[in-house]
């Protein structure tokens, strides 16, 4: 009886522990227009997670389709070959919270945390604490904007101690991305 109650009790905290380690306010930014996220991003920083992982010199364009469809191109360099992800974009009834899907019919969260004021950079983050990324749309950003953004994303609850910065020297010496070996 008592090894029953052990096991309930334990079991009980099990859910409690894995929501308070993911823990963050996710709650996207007001965007007011869809179109400041069009475009080339640079990835400068992410989270490890198993589809990205081991890739440099990544990379993402953000576009509109002429039937008014969102789509994301992302890139990047993995064992010398180039790696790319074609995915769907759908917009929420929430702004700043996107659905974006590269495997039909799975979506995941997209949400814009922060937006630097001339849309130079941004946060990025998913439903959950597993998921950040810091985008530029230079492949090197300022060490006064690196730590603007850091700032907001620990405020947020996000551990920036788990961020990987990516290799974007490829990209910063203006070499073409089909010429790399």
């Amino acid at each position: 009886m008592i090894k029953s109650i052990y096991l309930t009790a334990v079991l009980s905290l099990i859910p409690f522990s894995l929501w308070a380690s993911n823990e963050v306010d996710n709650r996207p930014m007001p965007l007011d227009r869809i179109e400041v996220l069009l475009g080339r991003w640079y990835e400068i920083a992410r989270f490890n997670h198993s589809f990205e992982k081991g890739q440099d010199n990544v990379m993402a364009f953000y576009s509109r389709k002429a039937d008014g469809t969102l789509t994301v191109t992302n890139s990047g360099w993995k064992s010398g070959k180039m790696k790319t992800a074609n995915g769907k974009i759908k917009l929420t009834s929430t702004p700043g919270r996107l659905r974006v899907s590269f495997f039909w019919p799975f979506y995941s969260d997209y949400r814009v945390l922060m937006m630097a004021g001339d849309n130079s950079y941004a946060l990025i983050g998913g439903s959950s604490g597993k998921y950040l990324w810091i985008l530029s749309r230079t492949p090197e950003m300022t060490q006064r904007a690196k730590n603007r953004v850091l700032r907001e994303a620990a405020t947020r609850g996000y551990s920036v101690s788990d961020l990987i910065w990516v290799d974007q020297r490829y990209n910063i010496n203006g070499a073409q991305v089909s010429e790399k070996k």
